[in-house]
Order: structure tokens, then C-alpha cells, then sequence
């Protein structure tokens, strides 16, 4: 039985740098495939600006922050357009200021790739809400594009009972109980449910979705617990890892995360430049957080936000490469 559906993780996902011009600027993403992303998150590595995040259902120009809670705007000098293997951007200072380095995730949306945008607009009432996934989403992270409302993030690792809790990408909150978010209903392979939570449903607002499904050998959403330790727990994923976004469910920490790209050391397997997603900080180049493996990562720290003792840290976690390829043969470390 093959292992992976999909060997090749840059037809999805690419992590891209780049350094600001101050004019208008093409933006070629780096993987040996081109991709036309869907999504595209950016934050400037040098100045405290704001995580700047455009998606293609939206349309371009089109902006939300995930570290604070402002209701979608225009920026007709943010990202411009996508094109077959990157974007263009405009002069905005926040991902374009002259000799600023920058650092974007781009997504491709693909029922494939266990990766769904949706668009909708608030009743008031409790409802459900279709996708295109195919496959049951374990992490759901919703916007209120007509109001200053907080992100609200659902991960089905979170809890025994994920879909009664939420937590907020823009802020440190730990987990939280609340019926009218997702109107503690499971998702199921076709919809997901929401309440009445102006967060989520508020009549006649709208609202966008990313909906990410888990892909064998390319995307993980689950969980680990902190032990403390400088030796820390391993996490298996079944690939290795390009990307690892984590948060601490019980504590008010830091959303945190890194990347494949960014100053990494140790030839490449201990990721140490970590960004906050929830706040416009310049991300921290020091000390190493974890190790990448060929089938997963091992925490390297006793630093709260990433080991807690005893504490559930939920994590989102996508491929450089998969363990297994499709054809049964193990990928080489490195």
C-alpha cells in the first residue's frame, strides 16, 4: 500500500524569502515546482509590522492581519496578483520596504492537498457550512471580514471534544469553552458547523474559512505534551517537516512558528528562527526549539510556549518530503 499520495509537498506548499525593493516586485517561489499559490501569509523578519495574509477567494489587494483582529481591508499596494510560480507585490512597507527581509507561506487550495477556502456570509443562526475537502477537516480557522472580531481556530487535537472549544490566533488565550462557535458539532467530510457567535455567524457578515484536512506523508494536525525537558518529547508526523506552526492549549502563551528556510543550522535539522503569528514582533533567531526528522521533530527546549511541562500543545505541521513515497521506498534523511 503506498504511503503517500503526494510526493512532491512543493506542488502545495513553499516557504519563500525575500528581500523588499520598494517598488513593485515579482515574488518566484523557490521549490523545483512551480506553483501558483492560493494563500499566501507574509510577515517582514526586520520591522514590527503586522502578518499580512491574502488568499485568491478573497482576490487580491484583499487584507486581514493575524495578529490583530481588524476587519478585512484594500491594499492596492499589498499583494497584487499570483501567478504561475509566485506573486506581485506592491509597495506596501510590510512586505516590501527597501532591504527588509521577508519571509510567506504560500498554500495551493486543493481537495488533494486536504486544503479548502471557504467564503460565507453569517445568519445569526446556528447552520452548517459546506467544504470541498472530501475528508473530515482537523483544523478550521475562521474571520470575521466585516467586523473586529478575534480568529477563531478550530483543532481537532485541541480537546477530547474539539468541537466544544476554541482558541484565538490573534491573541496568547488558552482554550476556551463556548457553544455558539462550533455549535459543538463535529465536522464531518462534507460541512462544518458553526453557532451563533458573532465571531463566526453574525447575519448578513462575512466570513472566510481555511479548511485543512490531513494528507498521509504531507500534513499533520494533531498534539504532543510538554515534559519539561531539554530532551522533549518526539513528534511523529510521517514526514519531514518544511513548516510547524504550535500553540499551548491550557496556558496564555505565544502562538508560534517555524520553517525550513529561515536561518536553520545543525546542516539544516534544528529550526531556531521563530516567528509569532499573534503578535507583529520581529521573529527570534537563537535558540533551537526543535530538530526535524525524516518522520517528524523533537522538542529541544524547556522554554514554556513550546514545553510545558504536562501541558497539550497542539500543532500544525506540513512536508519538506515524506517518509515513505508513494512507491513504498523510504526518502533519505538529511
Amino acid at each position: 500500500m503506498a504511503y503517500t499520495t503526494i510526493d512532491d509537498s512543493e506542488a502545495y506548499f513553499q516557504t519563500a524569502l525575500h528581500t523588499g525593493t520598494g517598488s513593485e516586485l515579482a515574488v518566484t517561489l523557490p521549490g523545483d515546482t512551480d506553483m501558483q499559490p492560493d494563500f499566501t501569509w507574509i510577515k517582514n523578519r526586520t520591522q514590527t509590522y503586522s502578518f499580512r495574509l491574502f488568499d485568491s477567494v478573497r482576490g487580491a489587494t484583499k487584507l486581514l492581519y493575524s495578529d490583530i483582529a481588524d476587519a478585512e481591508g484594500t491594499d492596492a499596494q499589498g499583494l497584487k496578483s499570483w501567478q504561475s510560480d509566485g506573486f506581485t507585490i506592491g509597495t506596501d512597507g510590510g512586505i516590501n520596504t527597501n532591504t527588509n527581509s521577508i519571509v510567506s507561506w504560500n498554500w495551493k487550495e486543493s481537495a488533494t492537498a486536504g486544503f479548502d477556502i471557504v467564503s460565507y456570509a453569517g445568519t445569526g443562526s446556528a447552520k452548517t457550512e459546506s467544504h470541498s475537502l472530501s475528508a473530515v477537516p482537523k483544523l478550521i480557522i475562521v474571520k470575521n471580514r466585516s467586523a473586529n472580531d478575534a480568529w477563531q481556530v478550530y483543532h481537532g487535537a485541541n480537546t477530547a471534544a474539539p468541537e466544544t472549544d476554541y482558541l484565538v490566533l490573534n491573541t496568547t488565550a488558552a482554550t476556551a469553552d463556548a457553544a455558539d462557535r462550533w455549535n459543538d458539532t463535529a465536522p464531518t467530510s462534507s460541512v462544518f458547523s458553526l453557532g451563533d457567535g458573532d465571531e463566526v455567524n453574525t447575519n448578513t457578515e462575512n466570513y472566510i474559512a481555511y479548511c485543512f484536512a490531513e494528507k498521509q506523508g504531507y500534513s499533520k494536525f494533531g498534539s504532543y505534551t510538554g515534559n519539561g525537558n531539554a530532551d522533549g518529547t518526539f513528534v511523529y508526523t510521517g514526514f519531514k517537516p518544511a513548516f510547524i506552526m504550535w500553540k499551548g492549549t491550557a496556558s496564555t502563551q505565544n502562538w508560534m512558528l517555524v520553517d525550513n528556510k529561515r536561518d536553520v543550522s545543525n546542516l539544516g535539522n534544528s529550526l531556531n528562527d521563530v516567528a509569532f503569528p499573534n503578535s507583529s514582533q520581529v521573529p527570534n533567531d537563537g535558540e533551537t526549539f526543535l530538530d526535524v526528522l525524516s518522520n517528524g521533530f523533537k522538542i529541544r527546549t524547556t522554554e514554556a510556549g513550546v514545553n510545558s511541562s504536562g501541558e497539550v500543545h497542539i500543532y500544525m505541521a506540513f512536508a519538506e518530503a515524506p517518509f515513505v513515497n508513494s512507491n513504498g521506498v523510504p526518502n533519505n534523511a538529511r
